[in-house]
């Protein structure tokens, strides 16, 4: 395990997928992320690359031909390198190997850095195209935080705010994990969605147009919380193992395959494009409070 620490924060990372293990606030002692209690989700803060969500049959085309992918991809089964280290920061890589270029048939690097600054986690993912081709990727965040965050609270008294009002419905995912081919309502000029665990019976809570670009876990019982702000991240995922005391809040460069799909890769919704040569970088942050 690699643990990096400030002032204000001590953060644990696996370099088994590059997981996030554990966020702890110094002068609180306050844990805000997951346990990954296998009885209801072993992960943690999975990375999901080079897709997110599911392929129809997780299956799909690339130059004429099949493969086959799981659901979020690889990343997150894949040992990733260190590359850089210093006390408040980890830097961690994967590249192409033969096993990757059995179901993805493309040359990368793929890093991620984890920066503490103050009370804030800064995530960065780059994407390298080391290929002669155009790159086709998804790239996206899984963090679960812990809730209730603090003793004598309930998962109920914690609601999510959004930074900005929002007008939007959620897209269902069908029982083979694909997005339907309309949205339902649910966030009705508000900023506040309050959290219960049947939100998530029916599985994540997808959002393809959020106006906001921060999303905040708050309690009127507690002022601890945290802030994610995604600015770049196209879509978003909000969803808990069901009766589960956490919630992810997924910022994703990419979406699952939707009900329609094709299944070539070139066609996908929210696939990225990387020419070679090039780098693709977002950054997600997470301020606890």
């Amino acid at each position: 395990m690699i643990e990096i620490s400030n002032e204000k924060l001590t953060v644990v990372i696996d370099p088994q997928g590059a997981e996030l293990q554990s966020i702890i606030r110094k002068d609180t002692g306050l844990q805000y992320l997951w346990s990954g209690d296998p009885a209801f989700w072993g992960k943690k803060s999975p990375v999901l690359f080079p897709i997110v969500g599911g392929l129809k049959d997780n299956t799909y085309r690339y130059n004429g031909q099949t493969y086959t992918l799981g659901r979020h991809g690889f990343a997150r089964e894949q040992l990733f390198m260190v590359t850089e280290q210093g006390a408040e920061h980890v830097s961690l890589r994967l590249s192409d190997n033969k096993n990757t270029r059995n179901v993805y048939p493309f040359h990368f690097n793929f890093t991620i850095q984890y920066l503490l600054q103050d009370d804030q986690l800064q995530v960065t993912y780059q994407v390298e195209n080391k290929d002669e081709k155009v790159l086709l990727f998804s790239v996206g965040a899984h963090p679960a935080f812990k809730l209730p965050l603090v003793a004598d609270t309930t998962y109920e008294d914690y609601y999510l705010y959004f930074n900005k009002e929002e007008e939007t419905g959620s897209w269902p995912l069908s029982p083979g994990g694909q997005i339907e081919t309309a949205p339902v309502p649910l966030l009705q000029h508000t900023h506040e969605l309050p959290l219960k665990k049947s939100l998530f019976y029916q599985d994540a809570l997808v959002f393809k147009d959020l106006a906001s670009t921060a999303i905040s876990i708050k309690s009127k019982s507690t002022p601890h919380g945290l802030t994610l702000a995604f600015e770049g991240f196209s879509y978003m995922g909000i969803w808990a193992a069901k009766d589960a005391d956490f919630v992810c809040i997924e910022p994703w460069c990419g979406i699952a395959d939707s009900v329609t799909a094709t299944g070539e890769l070139e066609e996908k919704e929210g696939i990225n494009r990387l020419a070679p040569g090039k780098a693709f970088e977002r950054t997600w942050t997470a301020t606890m409070f």
